[in-house]
């Protein structure tokens, strides 16, 4: 009796830790699915995995586990995104560093990530009216997002930033949809106010930044001769609206959109250096192109 009794208990106690078990990652997969749902647009259908196309999934590998015979260059690449003014001396003409904009040598998915940039070009762009590969967009950064002057294709500087950029798109199938690209502007209506942006700027902005947007210690200068230039793809409003409602403040965003849309307004309104372009700004069309069928 006493054996019968004994066995219905561990027969009980099974059947609870099993459906224990089962509740638990019932209500797991659950949380998983409304964190994935909440990433997407409200308007974004499911597709099917055949016509999603390649698959892009974020986890860079580390400059240090790069193969033997690339790791200097690699190395020598993060040590430029994140210490430029050290490592590419007299080509950066301001306080700022590529890590910026793009944090931890653009493997963070706190600011705008450069993980499989190097898989999406060669690519058109809108600025040159051409399609333009990696190397020539490495270049514009360096003329106005950092204000200072383009390295060379055959550089030290320049080979070594397209062979970090490659690694540490490892894996990503060409041209795959990147879904942690930042989207093209904010799609809200509203229409910038430089004077409640400047409330902004003081109220969260300054802390970090500086009252005189000069940059501190903790943060770049926002304006003056420390920052970008008016031909930076920052100083379009709708750019720097979505970086800034995304990222900022650092670690623990809070603003509205419509707040990122006035700082954005007001911080590009501010005095910083002006452009000069040191070859055409697009690409001479010498050759007809032939017609694509």
């Amino acid at each position: 009796m006493k054996n019968h009794n004994l066995f219905l208990t561990l027969v009980l106690v099974t059947f609870l830790l099993l459906l224990g078990v089962w509740i638990l990652s019932f209500f797991r997969s659950s949380v998983a699915v409304k964190r994935i749902s909440a990433t997407q647009p409200a308007s974004a259908a499911p597709t099917p995995s055949s016509a999603a196309g390649p698959q892009a999934l974020f986890n860079p590998p580390r400059p240090e586990d790069a193969p033997e015979k690339i790791r200097p260059q690699v190395l020598l690449g993060y040590k430029i995104m994140t210490e430029t003014q050290k490592y590419a001396t007299g080509y950066a003409g301001n306080a700022l560093s590529c890590s910026s904009c793009h944090f931890d040598g653009g493997r963070s998915l706190e600011s705008i990530p450069l993980v499989g940039t190097a898989a999406t070009y060669p690519q058109y762009r809108s600025r040159q009216k051409y399609t333009t590969d990696l190397a020539l967009r490495v270049q514009d950064c360096f003329e106005r997002s950092m204000n200072g002057k383009a390295p060379a294709l055959d550089s030290q500087i320049m080979q070594s930033l397209l062979v970090y950029l490659q690694w540490i798109s490892k894996d990503i199938p060409v041209y795959a949809k990147l879904p942690w690209a930042l989207p093209h502007d904010l799609g809200n209506a509203h229409k910038p106010d430089q004077d409640k942006g400047a409330q902004v700027y003081v109220q969260v902005c300054a802390r970090c930044h500086g009252d005189d947007g000069q940059g501190t210690d903790i943060a770049p200068p926002l304006w003056g001769e420390g920052s970008y230039n008016d031909g930076a793809g920052m100083h379009r409003v709708r750019t720097f609206s979505v970086f800034t409602w995304k990222f900022m403040p650092k670690s623990a965003p809070s603003l509205s959109q419509e707040e990122a849309l006035d700082v954005a307004a007001f911080v590009n309104s501010r005095p910083r250096p002006k452009f000069v372009a040191s070859h055409p700004e697009t690409i001479e069309r010498v050759i007809p192109l032939p017609e694509g069928k």
